[in-house]
This record gives structure tokens, C-alpha cells and sequence, in this order.
């Protein structure tokens, strides 16, 4: 059997630059697949080379080229660097990625559109035709639309599959149609593809154009065939339902390994969990709550943004606080979030934490020392930070959505890995958080679900096999 070629194109991959659940998957996901299938599979990633990318030791110039998009002739750059078995591809082009952040620019649809365009010119250069382009998200749907049309003559690019994996559809990329031929390059047939109720919408192009729709959970999968999760896409997803799979993120057990982890305070594992309430200690002093191992911590790690969930807990918080119960809150975003929870603090100072930031080493610090964590999401496509939590003994507590659902499943009944609600009312989180606090109070109970907990396998040991397959049918189909 000959080895299968794969491209990964995102817009972000760790640990260069993530900036969410993309660039996690992305920097763990070909990295578990290169050490699974080290014989059978060459994985590639490619990823815009941005400012924010600092560390560039070890990086080897490949070469330049001019990439065409509509009226411009733009600089391409190539640089690469070898890590964990895995080849990264960087896109050099100061005009679109020397700034301060990734996206949130007035012309992503053009810098966007110029990746794609530059992915596809570069390939001959890499000496590396793949067999296999994995598009993922909006920021990349372009690729497949111009490989099956600009590109579409081309000789050693006719055999070339394209897979879009959605992360989250809420993001579809759309535009003004006006702008089609001048920002995005798209004439006549290529403009019809990307043509939607009105506007651009590019990740509709990718459905249409890519040869398999991948999704981040099976959940989530079935899910966005209704139009109240599918933002509006649910038609175009039920007209390719045939190409529709539905995997399960995994996360990078090597680095979230709270037996190695140095940003904990203190190491631990399953075998040695009383090191965990150090951690808990140590997180309560440097938050300014009262040190007590014998109150409970309930985490809260997030963008503060409605889908997450968090209307349900300000409506449900204070109900939470009247018991003996700790609150740390980690993450950044709606404005109004944002003061609620700072003043929840003044007025709960001995109970509740809030900082209104990321970062990932204060992050891991959370992780490790509570004893909760909260994700009640309205809409999760899959979601990480459960099985982070998880992997660091955290127990979560979620609703039953997405890919929370495919991955936390309810104890009450004396199996699971933690405890989930399904309709999204306040009163029902409410019920469930408490009904984890009466299990905490049951030392023995939680010690066994704490142990059961970090015992559940989130590696992409499973999930790579699943990629693996999904790659190989597509082969398949080309024979």
C-alpha cells in the first residue's frame, strides 16, 4: 500500500500560534496521525506565517513565488521546519500577516483568499503533490473551490480530494457578492459557487466543492442539519449529507500530563491525587480566596460569549453561591460579561475569583486545582477544555450538546465522567451543580469519580484511526 499524502491547511496550529480549538487540533491531530501511521501516512501542515510567530529557530527558507489574485500579483514566501514528525509549511507575506492579531481585519476575506490562492501555487515548489488537502473552517474553504475550478487543469492537481472540517459553522466567511471578482478572484461559475442567499459565503463553496464534510464530533454532525444550529447553512449541509462525517476531537495527552505539567504547582496522577489539592491550595492563595480543601472549587474557563452558555450562569450563580462553594473565573469577551463578573467578585470577594484574560500557564493552574469544571453551552460543537479538565481530575459539569455530549457522560447512575443537564434553563444547572456538590460531600464517592475521571482516554489514539479511514475511503474512490 502506498503511502497517503496529506496537506493540512489552517489558518493556526499549536504550538506556533493557536488561538483557539483549530489551532489545537491542528498541532495535535497530524502529529498523532504521524506517529500512528509513521509508514503509511506523510502529513504535512501549512499555516499563514503571522507576527505573532516569534520563535522561528529551526525555520528553513524553501523558496518564493508570485501568487495571482484577481488584478495582484503578490510576494509568497516559503519556509518550513520539521517537529514531532511532522512537516510545517509557513506562507510568508508581510503585507497580510505582519500585524498584531490573526484575524479581525478589515481584509481577511482577502488575505484568506490570498492562503488559499498561495497553498495551491506553491505545491510544485514543495515538490509534495498531496493526495489529500484537509481544509478546515472558512479561512481555507476557498482552497477546494479553486482546485476544483482554476486549478482544475492542471495535470499533477486532477487526482488531488479536498476535505473542510467545520469547527464551528457559526463562522462562514461572508461578504458583499460586489467584491467577487476584485478581492476574491471568482468569475461567472466560481462566483455561483460561493453565491448564497445573496452574499459571498465561503465555507458554502467548500461544502459544495469538497469531496468529504467532516465535523468535530457526531454530535454535532447529525446537529447542524437544523437550521437553528446550522446558522442559516442547513439546506446546503442536508443537499451533501452523503459526504458528511461526524469525528471527535481528541487533545495532546503529552502536553496536557499533569504528571510533567511545569505549570502546576505541584505534579500529580491518578495514583497520586492527594498532590492535586496542593495545586487546589495553591490556587485558592494565588486567586485571594480562603484556603480550605474542604471547599469546592467550580472552574470556569472560557471566552465569555452568549453560546457558552453564560446567560444560563448568570442566572444562575448566586443561586450556587448561597453553598459552601468557590468560583474561579478565567477568560475574556462580551463587554457585559465581562463587568457582571467583576462585580459578582466585590460583592462575593471571599468566594468568588475572576480575571479577565487568557493565558495558558494560569489556565493549567485552574485546571489542576479545582475540583469542578463548568461548560453549559448552548451550542458546542466539540470543545476541549472538558477533556482537559478531565485529564487533570477536574470534574465537568456541562450540557448535553455537541461534542459535550459525545464526550462527558452522567455519573448519577454510578458509570460516567461527570454530570450533564440537557435543557437550557438556569434551574437546571443550577439542580446539577448541586447535585455535584453532594457527591463531593461524600469523600469515598468522590474520590472513585475523581480516579474514573482522569482514567477516560481523550488522546486521538481513536480519532486517528478515524481520520486515518476517512483518508484511505477517499483514495479508495479514486481507483
Amino acid at each position: 500500500m502506498s503511502v497517503i499524502k496529506i496537506l493540512y491547511a489552517a489558518s493556526e496550529a499549536a504550538p506556533f500560534i493557536a488561538t483557539g480549538g483549530l489551532g489545537e487540533v491542528a498541532g495535535s491531530l497530524p502529529k498523532a496521525l504521524s506517529e500512528k501511521y509513521s509508514d503509511d501516512i506523510d502529513i504535512r501542515v501549512i499555516l499563514p506565517l503571522y507576527q505573532e510567530i516569534t520563535d522561528r529557530s529551526g525555520f528553513e527558507f524553501v523558496g518564493k513565488a508570485t501568487v495571482p489574485l484577481a488584478w495582484r500579483q503578490q510576494y509568497c514566501g516559503i519556509f518550513k521546519k520539521k517537529t514531532d514528525g511532522v512537516t510545517y509549511y509557513f506562507v510568508d507575506n508581510e503585507y497580510y500577516f505582519k500585524r498584531n492579531e490573526c484575524y479581525g481585519h478589515y481584509d481577511d476575506g482577502e488575505r484568506f483568499a490570498y492562503f488559499s490562492k498561495a497553498v495551491l501555487n506553491v505545491l510544485p515548489m514543495l515538490d509534495f503533490i498531496p493526495d489529500v488537502i484537509h481544509c478546515n473552517d472558512w479561512q481555507t474553504s476557498l482552497l477546494p473551490v479553486y482546485l476544483k475550478t482554476r486549478y482544475a487543469n492542471y495535470t499533477s492537481y486532477g487526482k488531488i480530494k479536498t476535505v473542510i472540517t467545520i469547527h464551528n459553522i457559526e463562522y462562514q466567511g461572508i461578504y458583499d457578492l460586489n467584491i467577487a471578482e476584485d478581492v476574491f478572484d471568482l468569475y461567472g461559475r466560481e462566483k455561483s459557487i460561493v453565491e448564497y442567499n445573496g452574499s459571498i459565503n465561503l465555507l458554502k463553496g467548500a461544502l459544495e466543492t469538497s469531496d468529504i464534510i467532516s465535523t468535530v464530533s457526531e454530535s454535532y454532525a447529525k446537529e447542524i442539519f437544523d437550521d437553528s444550529v446550522a446558522h442559516g447553512l442547513a439546506s446546503i449541509i442536508s443537499r451533501n449529507s452523503s459526504k458528511m462525517r461526524g469525528i471527535l476531537n481528541g487533545i495532546d495527552t503529552d502536553f496536557y500530563n499533569p504528571e510533567n505539567d511545569k505549570a502546576l504547582f505541584e505534579n500529580y496522577s491518578v495514583l497520586s491525587i492527594k498532590n492535586k489539592y496542593l495545586n487546589k491550595l495553591n490556587l485558592q492563595s494565588l486567586a485571594g480566596l480562603p484556603q480550605d480543601e474542604n471547599i469546592p472549587v467550580i472552574a470556569i474557563i472560557s471566552r465569555l460569549v452568549k453560546h457558552k452558555g453564560f446567560d444560563l450562569i448568570v442566572h444562575a450563580v448566586e443561586e450556587v453561591l448561597k453553598e459552601k462553594v468557590q468560583f474561579v473565573v478565567l477568560g475574556k469577551g462580551d463587554r457585559g460579561y465581562e463587568l457582571y463578573f467583576k462585580s459578582l467578585q466585590d460583592r462575593y470577594h471571599d468566594k468568588v475569583a475572576v480575571r479577565i484574560d487568557f493565558n495558558s500557564d494560569l489556565a493549567r493552574k485552574i485546571y489542576a486545582g479545582a475540583d469542578f469544571f463548568l461548560m453549559p453551552s448552548i451550542s458546542e460543537p466539540c470543545g476541549i477544555a472538558q477533556m482537559i479538565a478531565s485529564r487533570y481530575g477536574t470534574v465537568p459539569i456541562v450540557r448535553e450538546t455537541g461534542g459535550l455530549k459525545d464526550s462527558i457522560h452522567d455519573c448519577s447512575l454510578g458509570t460516567g465522567n461527570g454530570f450533564t443537564f440537557s435543557q437550557p434553563k438556569a434551574k437546571a444547572l443550577a439542580e446539577t451543580i448541586k447535585r455535584g456538590l453532594g457527591v463531593y460531600s461524600r469523600k469515598e464517592d468522590w474520590t472513585k469519580l475523581v480516579e474514573a475521571v482522569m482514567s477516560v482516554d481523550f488522546s486521538w489514539k481513536s480519532s486517528a484511526v478515524k481520520y486515518y479511514d476517512m483518508y484511505q475511503s477517499l483514495l479508495d474512490q479514486g481507483e
